[in-house]
């Protein structure tokens, strides 16, 4: 048989309860690393936040919807090298990666353009060598050639310092005008369609090609390290000047004939023949085709793999590769070749990025921020439970049990969704969980008070707790609504830390309506059942009891003078 409406049998809500609990730390204990400990913020543990400016060749800001790419491309590689508690999130025309702990230096990687394209090696020669001239396409140097002379082209710098052109920028101008201004200068000097002869069979053509190759080679500056104005903005329809990573070859190189779109997947191993770490790539079927008909036509000839500018190898192809299964070998350490393969694996982006800012962070602030936020916290709720133990008495009691049965629930939450989901605790984080203890106990204060009211009008305590909680009930599901509502709203608009913030406010304001529902009100209810309990000196509703019962007193009287 069915209780009347408000009653309720306690026992079977306070076991579902603990069943609750139960099943939660089961899960805490024993999946995962079985450590009951939560993910920690950058803030909270240290960790490194790099901050990556998108560039457009003409200097015009980035469109949203390539900053939107951009940005799921790195958040796909983020989760494809296992970095955890990553964040990527995009802030005005910037990209901005946090990841807590020592992972970080990974994230430096990140944000390269990782745009990789197949070139013909046209001519080829040490970097700190004089200018020398070759037949086009052998890729080789002769044994002797004697500078070109004719009119001086803009210096170039395939190592990346920005040409004399760009240097000269009126003062005026804003840094993505320069930085604009810097990419067609160093176009100017490093690609131009007379570096290819139009007509191979034309001497005259050739000869001006390979004048005009010498001389660019002969002004581009191999400077290992530095940042190339040219990385993203390259044309792959035009041949390239440009040095490979260390700044120990230049080459002149043809047209793109295949995409790095066109790779299918991407690893790194070591190669037990040569004895260093490679990168392994398989093409998709159309640029497998595209590779075997390459290096059938082009045997002892040399290819380049080009990325972002740089040529990261130059091998001699000594036989046609007819199965697309191909391999990029650059003297890379086996961090290298991991970062390399990852990138490549991922896909390009669809802007070039400059790192504006990577910076370490030490978690010492946010530990220390954290311990004063706890102490704050401490703080304000030990005055709330002196204020609910001598406002309430047994009721505070209650109060103090349940806020500690609903911290041990979202203690649990926050570990398993640490663990399964990533969420990271940072200090925005914690605010949100002490803000939400206010929430639970304005629960409370609205379902004790509601009793008090029901006692006013005469009822003893055990008729007034059903009744009282009816009419609360209402009132809390309401309040927690507009909670979860607003938190909501803010988790969708806001950005960054802020996001935690709205997170953890409404994960706590459902938890909040668990421990109200299934231990607040179970234990108000077992307590009305007790003599002893619900006594005027524990309870602390004497005086409510007594204006309760004035007031049926005076009704009482009342009606008996209206008989008589």
């Amino acid at each position: 048989m069915a209780p009347p409406a408000g009653q309720i049998r306690p026992g079977r809500y306070l076991s579902f309860f603990v069943l609750i609990i139960v099943v939660l730390y089961g899960l805490v204990f024993l999946t995962g690393d079985r450590q009951p400990t939560p993910k920690l913020g950058i803030d909270l543990q240290g960790g490194t936040r790099v901050t990556l400016t998108a560039r457009t060749p003409d200097g015009s800001e980035p469109s949203r919807e390539q900053l939107q790419q951009a940005r799921q491309i790195i958040e796909t590689r983020v989760n494809g090298i296992g970095v955890s508690g990553a964040e990527v999130l995009l802030d005005g025309s910037n990209v901005v990666i946090t990841v807590p702990g020592d992972e970080g230096e990974q994230a430096k990687t990140l944000g390269r353009t990782a745009k990789l394209g197949f070139r013909q090696v046209l001519y080829a020669e040490p970097a700190g060598a004089a200018p020398q001239q070759q037949q086009p396409g052998t890729g080789q140097a002769p044994e002797s050639s004697t500078p070109p002379t004719g009119e001086s082209q803009p210096p170039a710098d395939g190592g990346g310092s920005a040409p004399q052109a760009a240097q000269q920028q009126d003062d005026d101008q804003t840094p993505e005008q320069k930085a604009a201004a810097e990419i067609r200068a160093a176009k100017e000097a490093r690609q131009n369609q007379a570096l290819v002869p139009a007509n191979p069979g034309d001497q005259a053509a050739v000869a001006a090609a390979q004048q005009l190759q010498a001389q660019t080679l002969a002004e581009l500056q191999c400077r290992p390290g530095s940042a190339d104005p040219l990385v993203g903005n390259d044309d792959p329809k035009l041949p390239l000047a440009t040095c490979n990573e260390d700044g120990t070859e230049k080459y002149i190189l043809g047209p793109v004939f295949l995409e790095g779109t066109e790779i299918e997947d991407a690893s790194s191993g070591y190669n037990q023949q040569r004895g260093g770490w490679v990168v392994n790539l398989t093409f998709k079927s159309g640029g497998a085709d595209t590779w075997a008909d390459f290096t059938a036509a082009n045997v002892n000839q040399r290819a380049a793999f080009v990325l972002d500018t740089k040529v990261v190898s130059a091998p001699n192809i000594t036989e046609a590769i007819p199965n697309g299964q191909t391999e990029i070998n650059g003297q890379f350490t086996q961090q290298e070749a991991k970062n390399l393969a990852d990138v490549l694996k991922y896909g390009s982006l669809p802007l070039s990025f400059s790192s504006s800012d990577a910076t370490t962070v030490s978690a010492t602030l946010g530990l220390a921020s954290l311990e004063a936020g706890l102490i704050a916290g401490a703080i304000g709720i030990a005055l709330v439970f002196v204020y609910c133990l001598i406002y309430y008495r047994m009721l505070g009691v209650l109060t103090v049990l349940s806020l500690a049965l609903s911290a041990a629930i979202v203690y649990a939450v926050l570990v398993l969704l640490g663990r399964w989901v990533g969420f990271t605790l940072d200090l925005a984080g914690v605010a949100g969980f002490i803000i939400a203890i206010g929430v639970t106990a304005d629960s409370f204060v609205v379902y004790f008070e509601r009793l008090k009211d029901e006692m006013r009008e005469g009822r003893t305590f055990r008729s007034a707790v059903p009744r009282g909680w009816l009419r609360a009930r209402r009132t809390i599901l309401a309040s927690d609504a507009i909670m979860f509502l607003a938190a909501g709203v803010l988790y969708v608009l806001a950005v960054g830390e802020v996001k935690g913030f709205a997170f953890t406010l409404g994960m706590s304001t459902v938890l909040d309506l668990i421990v109200v529902f299934l231990v607040t009100h179970p234990l108000v209810a077992l307590i009305a059942k007790s003599k002893r309990l619900s006594s005027p000196k524990l309870s602390g509703l004497g005086a409510v009891q007594k204006l309760g019962a004035k007031r049926r007193s005076t009704s009482h009287v009342g009606a008996t003078a209206k008989e008589a």
